[in-house]
């Protein structure tokens, strides 16, 4: 299906517009997925860059659920590849992060960010995407290529498994 652009507006321009409505929060995506500042911001731009070379052939009901999944399969390669760095030993594992990234995320923060980075991969995904990002069951579901019936299940072991760790934590 060809992409209908806006009156007075060129592909690019509307490219343009999306970008500054997404831009923000899948970038906030992107960061509770990877734990590396840098990467966060050209995972959501080589999303970005991807829509714009495939743009006749997104359906424009589901630009945004394109986005979001070009950003979570993009932070899967990205951590996919530094596992396999990590395991022929070319990088540290666990590097620290940054002073600046410590003083922005708080003590209580960290730890429900670890918690919700503990989970398994689908489970991750789907709190992010209905609780960071507070999308539908609907659009998670659209996202992530499932049932809404699993976000529901998924969501739900999730937030146990979060809430035990937390306990545990205390």
């Amino acid at each position: 299906m060809v992409a209908v652009v806006a009156p007075g507006l060129t592909a690019w321009d509307d490219v343009e517009v999306l970008h500054r409505a997404q831009r923000d929060d899948l970038v906030r995506l992107t960061g509770l997925l990877l734990d590396e500042p840098g990467a966060c911001e050209e995972v959501v731009q080589d999303a970005f860059i991807a829509l714009h070379l495939h743009r006749g052939n997104v359906d424009p009901d589901k630009v945004p659920a394109y986005l979001r999944s070009a950003v979570l399969n993009g932070a899967r390669s990205r951590l996919r590849r530094r596992r396999v760095a990590e395991r022929l030993g070319r990088i540290m594992p666990g590097a620290a992060p940054s002073p600046e990234d410590e003083a922005v995320v708080g003590e209580r923060r960290a730890a429900v960010l670890a918690a919700v980075r503990r989970l398994p991969r689908r489970q991750m995904e789907v709190v992010v995407l209905r609780y960071w990002l507070d999308l539908t069951e609907a659009d998670s579901a659209a996202t992530l290529g499932i049932s809404a019936g699993s976000v529901k299940v998924h969501a739900s072991r999730a937030l146990a498994a979060v809430t035990r760790t937390l306990g545990e934590d205390q």
